[in-house]
């Protein structure tokens, strides 16, 4: 109903649940809405409650990530905007910067198959490995020993992502995500030496959107939530609150600009 002012979503917590709560309900509040934020710990049933009407939006999940749970679990959902990317950093607690960075150092990755490629990719576009020049994924076999791909003699050791942060003080650097970065309250002890950059294609694949049910792309509710999502109050909260570990993305699904 129109008199309904409430708008409900459900999110993770860091930076989802951050962002809703610091940063776009007072913009919302502005416009005369109110914000309920959901939180939830698991990235199942943020969908399957959107789904049933408990939530009008949610805000956890990349594209790919919707669309493959629309298919698997014949849900009905639609992006409605995209609000940020948790790009991945490279970290150290010895260095100051990548220049310092002396052969045969030790780099820490996540291992799980899809961040494993991302981070080897990482260092790859920083200048530190060479292009394998493959669509496949890439591990660390690719690299070590091999002096071709790796001239440096880097010393590659994936380990579980969330453990990441972790291992800073037993090798030279670390490729972090972003959402266990800010975990480990990195940004502040050690800030980021250099901080993953994206392309078209890649922004939209790793940019977190805000989605909905079918149907529901153009309500008074959506608009609302869209136009406080990207609004220039939540950019400058992004980048004063997560200095380069979170940074926002206001993208369509298309990649074009969400703000014009």
């Amino acid at each position: 109903t129109s008199s309904d002012k409430t708008i409900t979503v459900g999110a993770t917590s860091v930076p989802h649940a951050e962002i809703l709560n610091d940063a776009v309900k007072p913009v919302l509040e502005k416009e005369g809405w109110k914000l309920d934020v959901v939180e939830f710990t698991d990235y199942v049933t943020p969908n399957t409650s959107l789904e049933d009407g408990s939530l009008d939006a949610n805000y956890f999940q990349t594209l790919g990530y919707m669309n493959n749970q629309n298919e698997e679990n014949g849900l009905h959902l639609a992006a409605a905007v995209g609000v940020h990317i948790e790009p991945m950093g490279i970290y150290s607690a010895s260095l100051k910067s990548l220049d310092d960075l002396k052969d045969g150092a030790t780099i820490s990755c996540p291992n799980d198959v899809d961040n494993l490629d991302r981070a080897l990719r990482f260092l790859v576009q920083k200048g530190l490995l060479e292009d394998p020049d493959t669509d496949e994924h890439v591990t660390e076999d690719t690299f070590n020993g091999n002096s071709e791909l790796n001239p440096h003699g880097y010393v590659i050791k994936p380990v579980e992502a969330a453990n990441v942060p972790n291992t800073l003080d037993d090798v030279d650097v670390a490729v972090c995500n972003g959402n266990y970065a800010l975990e480990a309250k990195l940004p502040e002890k050690h800030p980021a030496l250099e901080i993953e950059e994206f392309d078209k294609d890649s922004a939209i694949a790793r940019t977190n959107f805000i989605v909905v049910r079918q149907g529901d792309e153009n309500t008074e509710k959506t608009k609302a939530l869209v136009k406080a999502c990207t609004s220039d109050e939540v950019k400058k909260y992004i980048e004063d609150t997560y200095k380069g570990s979170v940074i926002a993305s206001f993208i369509n699904e298309d990649g074009s600009d969400a703000t014009k």
